[in-house]
């Protein structure tokens, strides 16, 4: 259940009700107050609204203002928390969170400008991982878990959600063994049919 790497985890814009469920992504994790749940959270980041950016400020004082980003005062899990960002790509202010290992100095920077640089593609598209990050952010919690004792060994722990499929009925399938049918129908229409950019 490791991640880590700076990943968008959600295409569009959030509202207040999906910023909130994001917020813990992986809430449903089996052991989830066992470990150092850092590395799943570590370097997840989504687009907010406005109003949504500007309710977080006014919760609390921020840990830290610098510019265009703050820091939210309460940690998630060990050094790791919320930073939101006003960043004006293309000519327009937009805004985003995301979460930074503040341990590491130079996490808010690095993560402001890995999203200034894949919010500039000149062309609109969506990576692979991507396209498995945004159907599990919007999956419901109803459709969606962690592989339990009734998977092989090395499958126990890992993401699964429930799939339609057809004549066969609704399976319980691994999220990262979708096929790109698969992918392409639980995505939302707008999203199908988005070309596939292989990640940097």
């Amino acid at each position: 259940m490791t991640h880590s790497p700076i990943r968008k985890v959600f295409q569009g814009v959030a509202d207040r009700r999906q910023m909130f469920r994001m917020f813990d992504r992986h809430h449903q994790r089996p052991g989830r107050f066992e470990g150092d749940a850092s590395p799943l959270h570590c370097g997840e980041w989504f687009e907010t609204g406005r109003a949504e950016h500007d309710y977080m400020l006014d919760i609390l004082p921020p840990l830290w203002m610098r510019g265009e980003m703050f820091a939210m005062r309460e940690f998630l899990t060990g050094s790791i928390t919320s930073v939101f960002y006003t960043l004006r790509i293309d000519g327009k202010f937009r805004y985003f969170h995301a979460y930074c290992d503040l341990a590491q100095s130079r996490s808010p920077v690095e993560m402001r400008d890995a999203i200034v640089e894949r919010e500039s593609w000149p062309v609109k598209a969506m990576t692979h991982q991507e396209r498995i990050e945004h159907i599990w952010s919007a999956t419901h919690d109803e459709y969606r878990g962690y592989a339990g004792d009734q998977w092989l060994p090395e499958h126990r722990g890992k993401r699964t959600v429930l799939y339609y499929g057809g004549r066969r009925g609704t399976m319980l399938k691994l999220l990262e063994d979708l096929s790109d049918d698969e992918i392409a129908a639980k995505l939302p229409v707008h999203l199908r049919h988005l070309p596939e950019r292989i990640a940097a």
